[in-house]
């Protein structure tokens, strides 16, 4: 038998027999293209401010072209509508060459609301502006202060003659009215922070519907009850009542809103750490919103020392000073503006814009007392609370050491 020699056997490369497949490719192989740098948050750009100069000064020129051409676009509010809307227009058509859509309404967005900004500034300027100015000549008289109106008349210089009585008239119903609302006010917003009954759903709705009451109604409510029914004189405390019914549903509602903002947290460690309620209200809740509740008794003070209608009806009017809540009449600033606008006489009108800017600097004052009693936000302690707590801290270490040497010892 003869033996053939068979060929060796060639290993099969399994590599390449094997279809080639796509080899995968990761990010970082990716060609990158230029790099973009994170978007600017504050500050404004060199692009913004050459976008904003060239849309303003596109406007205002396409304006005065428009105006100038036809006789339909005339006067100064005409003018100002129309080189507002070119502008907004325009600087959005120049955003829009360099950023995305949500680029370009972001900064679209911005310049409507910082204009519109502006033109509250603007307004509240003009108007302070404007009462300083018309009250320029009886400022600087200190009669207008320390002296009332019992012996002054038309035609008198503005040397006799002041605001003394409706000065005192003004703090004295103001204050009456806080001591009767904040109170209640706070109390009244606890109850509904706390309660989820219905009655509190009720007392939630009339408290909003009560915001919107107009100042002649509560005027003539306190008119009709405390004077015509209960038969008592009209003076500065129905004056109080009736800014009491109008301070009241703010306090009430802007409390409510502030207690609301207190962190859920806060009171469920106080519940944790076996407190009471009203532990919890009195000791967490109250302090945490002090600053909030205090803004809410701004907002009321503002509502209520400006109103003239309900002190008018309830309070009356006169030219002497009273200090004495319920006998005669007892004035108040807005009243006495009132009644020295109103009058021909230009030396009235003159101290009627006075009595005006008295009263604006009344409001500020106020502001800033009750901005310095509600203190800083919660969490924030001052040098001297600071210092308390860490002397109180001490005297806790030094105590637990002592009585765990005590342990030890025993």
């Amino acid at each position: 038998m003869t033996l053939i020699d068979e060929p060796p056997s060639a290993e099969v490369d399994l590599e390449e027999v094997r279809p080639a497949r796509p080899r995968t490719v990761l990010p970082a192989d990716r060609p990158q293209g230029p790099k973009v740098g994170p978007r600017q948050v504050g500050g404004v750009a060199r692009e913004d401010l050459l976008a904003l100069g060239g849309a303003l000064v596109s406007s205002v020129s396409l304006t005065a072209l428009l105006f100038g051409t036809f006789a339909a676009f005339s006067g100064r509010l005409g003018f100002t509508i129309v080189w507002f809307g070119l502008f907004i227009a325009i600087y959005a058509a120049l955003v829009a060459l360099d950023n995305d859509t949500p680029a370009v309404v972001d900064r679209v967005m911005t310049a409507v609301l910082s204009a519109a900004t502006l033109l509250a500034l603007v307004a509240l300027a003009s108007v302070i502006i404007y009462v300083l100015y018309g009250a320029r000549g009886v400022l600087t008289n200190v009669n207008f202060y320390t002296e009332d109106m019992r012996a002054t008349g038309p035609g008198d210089p503005l040397s006799s003659g002041g605001i003394r009585h409706a000065i005192i008239g003004t703090l004295i119903i103001i204050s009456v009215a806080l001591l009767l609302t904040v109170p209640l006010g706070i109390a009244c917003a606890v109850y509904l922070y706390e309660s989820r009954s219905r009655f509190a759903e009720l007392v939630r709705t009339v408290v909003t519907a009560m915001t919107a009451l107009p100042s002649i109604v509560a005027g003539l409510f306190i008119f009709a009850t405390w004077v015509l029914i209960l038969g008592y004189p009209r003076g500065g405390f129905a004056g109080s009542l009736a800014i009491s019914l109008m301070i009241l549903p703010i306090i009430i509602r802007s409390a409510d809103v502030v207690l609301r903002l207190v962190p859920g947290s806060l009171r469920e460690a106080s519940a944790a750490l076996g407190a009471p309620t009203w532990r919890t209200v009195w000791h967490v809740v109250l302090p945490t919103a002090r600053s909030g509740l205090s803004t809410a008794v701004i907002l009321g003070v503002a509502r209520g020392i400006g109103e003239t209608a309900p002190v008018l009806l309830t309070s009356g009017f006169t030219q002497t000073t009273n200090v004495n809540l319920f006998e005669n009449a007892m004035l108040s600033l807005p009243l006495q503006t009132f009644e020295f606008s109103r009058s021909p006489d230009p030396l009235f009108q003159e101290r009627g814009f006075a009595t005006a800017a008295v009263l604006m600097v009344l409001v500020l004052a106020l502001f800033a007392l009750a901005r310095f009693l509600g203190g800083r936000p919660a969490g924030v302690l001052s040098k001297r609370q600071i210092k308390a707590a860490t002397r109180k801290s001490a005297a806790d270490e030094e105590r637990m050491a002592a009585r765990s040497r005590g342990r030890s010892g025993s």
